[in-house]
């Protein structure tokens, strides 16, 4: 018995270093996934969410970044944040620079108040800070129940509608007029007709979910745009530029301005939850909920997050975050940080393709901007349509973030909307004490700024 016992064992392939290693820091075994399942699981998330390296840096350009600088910023801000994520909270997350958030940081802070992209990046570096604060106490999770679901759901629709409006700036489709504010722009021309083009192929190649449809999108109309003679071909692979012109550039004396407090309060709760939806839905798919309800390591996760988007700020880039196309890669099998590792060391492969990120037009990523708009806007079919008080208030937030071209301003006007229409009906239950604090700040913003 003992024989046959001993014989079986030998028979087995012993186990080598590296799967050794890689069952110790990421317990494949118990998460029942194999490190080629975590690997291809990896690649997927990347490709999902590659679009960024080319998207992040043109609009970083925008708030007269250097567009080199920003993109090895972008990669590698993107790579920190997925080794936290995957070696400390052990979760397949991908996190890179936030859609919507950098728009807010170039049109708004930048373009519009008229900050310079060095007290933008103060203001992104005291965000995340104040965001490691609430996460490493049990602030921060009073405060996510203390902020109502339809503000929570208005803001993501808010900053979607914000981004859709930059995307069709950006692309030519929509044009400033001084009679209307703004008007529909010269289809005819090259650029709104790609950028419609993109959009068009990425939302085709999507709903028939085509492994990367965004990143093909973008690559094609690159390459259309250079077969007309709008794209001039500067080569592919190149030693990454240097980092030197946005590594610790953030001006945070700077950002120490009352009139910065909406700007932070914006950076802040919209990076919030963000995170704590995208972190939720992908510990569904990728079954880390217990039968107790409990999430496994969300509280890390939550932390991996934060610091990254404190390293982000001191990179260069706006707030770093959990990307919910990571729920691509837990599609295939991705349950452990190993897909986040793999993601994170895609990144820093990218960053040997400068030349291309370089020959990207605008026109190819607003398309992708658009895209990403619509998505974001889905947030809007949890609205309680029937309750004024909660439907009203969120419509301000959504409608009033590209009116004013301001998140802060819609997060604002959204928050103060939403006390006054409770308090006014009677519904003084619904009014958290937090909210009662934060419309005052934001009364006096509006008041006394």
């Amino acid at each position: 018995m003992d024989s046959t016992r001993e014989e079986r064992a030998s028979a087995q392939p012993a186990p080598t270093p590296t799967r050794g290693l890689l069952e110790r820091l990421f317990k494949l075994s118990v998460h029942g996934t194999t490190a080629k399942t975590e690997l291809t699981a990896g690649l997927t998330t990347f490709i999902t969410m590659a679009y960024i390296i080319f998207v992040n840096p043109n609009i970083m350009a925008d708030a007269g970044m250097d567009h080199g600088a920003a993109f090895v910023a972008t990669c590698l801000a993107a790579a920190l944040g997925c080794l936290l994520m995957g070696l400390y909270a052990n979760w397949p997350v991908g996190l890179a620079p936030g859609m919507g958030l950098n728009a807010f940081f170039t049109y708004s802070v930048v373009g519009t108040l008229g900050y310079s992209w060095q007290v933008a990046l103060g203001a992104v570096f005291l965000s995340g800070l104040l965001f490691m604060l609430l996460t490493f106490s049990r602030i921060r999770e009073w405060l996510l129940n203390s902020i109502p679901p339809s503000l929570r759901y208005a803001m993501g629709a808010g900053v979607g509608l914000f981004l859709g409006l930059i995307g069709l700036k950006t692309a030519g489709i929509v044009v400033a007029s001084p009679a209307t504010l703004v008007r529909l722009g010269d289809l005819t021309a090259a650029g709104p007709l790609l950028a419609a083009l993109c959009f068009l192929a990425i939302a085709v190649l999507e709903y028939h979910r085509v492994f990367g449809g965004i990143l093909i999108s973008i690559l094609a109309v690159t390459l259309i745009g250079w077969g007309l003679g709008l794209v001039h071909f500067a080569g592919v692979f190149a030693l990454p530029p240097s980092l030197a012109p946005t590594f610790l550039a953030m001006d945070v004396a700077g950002a120490f301005d009352v009139s910065m407090i909406s700007v932070i309060l914006a950076f802040l709760f919209v990076h919030m939850f963000d995170t704590a939806g995208t972190l939720m839905g992908v510990a569904q798919r990728a079954n880390l909920v217990g039968e107790d309800g409990r999430i496994e390591n969300l509280s890390r996760a939550m932390k991996a997050d934060s610091a990254s988007s404190v390293v982000g700020g001191l990179l260069g880039v706006p707030p770093v975050t959990s990307y919910v196309e990571s729920a691509a890669g837990v599609a295939v099998g991705g349950r452990t940080g190993l897909t986040a590792v793999t993601v994170a060391a895609l990144f820093v492969l990218a960053m040997f393709f400068a030349p291309l990120a370089g020959m990207i037009p605008a026109y190819a990523t607003a398309g992708a901007l658009i895209y990403v708009a619509m998505l974001m806007m889905g947030g809007l079919a949890h609205l309680d349509w029937v309750d004024h008080t909660e439907s009203i208030p969120a419509i301000v937030t959504v409608i009033m973030m590209p009116l004013t071209f301001s998140v802060a301003d819609g997060i604002a006007l959204g928050f103060i909307t939403y006390v006054a229409m409770k308090a006014c009906t009677g519904k003084f239950a619904d009014i958290s004490p937090s909210l009662y604090v934060l419309c005052a700040i934001f009364v006096a913003k509006f008041v006394f700024l």
